[in-house]
């Protein structure tokens, strides 16, 4: 496996959380929700547990009325998602440019079939 390949950020609510987060800074919670297409339970727990990580910092704002909740990705999950995104891009490249034979050692052991 790539070495910079983070089973952690990988499972795909994490990944598309921390995807959406990439480019932006503070985000509101409705905005990633509705981005991402999941409940306030699942996002508030897939957040939890990245924050719990150190991959993103999460804030609560106060107004008249008003409760917001914003993330952004810290410098340590941005660094996890770029070597994240780079090693599954090695992986599809390593995919593209084998061929069937490559997995079997360059041998092929399909049982051949007799031909008429």
């Amino acid at each position: 496996m790539d070495a910079d390949f983070d089973a952690f950020l990988h499972p795909a609510p994490r990944l598309t959380i921390v995807a959406l987060l990439a480019p932006a800074g503070w985000t509101e919670f409705g905005f990633i929700r509705d981005a991402i297409d999941t409940s306030d339970s699942a996002l508030s727990k897939q957040l939890s547990a990245l924050a719990a990580e150190g991959y993103v910092e999460v804030r609560k704002q106060v107004g008249v009325g008003v409760r917001r909740t914003l993330a952004r990705l810290t410098p340590q999950g941005r660094e996890a998602f770029v070597r994240h995104a780079a090693a599954l891009e090695r992986i599809a490249a390593t995919a593209r440019t084998a061929r069937p034979a490559d997995a079997l050692s360059g041998q092929d052991r399909r049982p051949q079939l007799p031909v008429d």
